[in-house]
């Protein structure tokens, strides 16, 4: 069965993460700190998958 909320935050993460590479945006800019803060919910997702 797809996992809709993965996909929706994979999805999330690469269009900003182009952004970012398109805009040659800073580390310290809204996009890259969102970015951040979806691989932290990445990685506790699929954690909790895994158990």
């Amino acid at each position: 069965m797809a996992d809709l909320y993965l996909k929706n935050l994979e999805s999330e993460r690469k269009m900003l993460w182009a952004k970012c590479r398109l805009n040659g945006l800073p580390r310290t800019s809204p996009e890259r700190l969102r970015i951040a803060e979806l691989d932290g919910l990445l990685k506790a997702h699929k954690e909790k998958q895994a158990k």
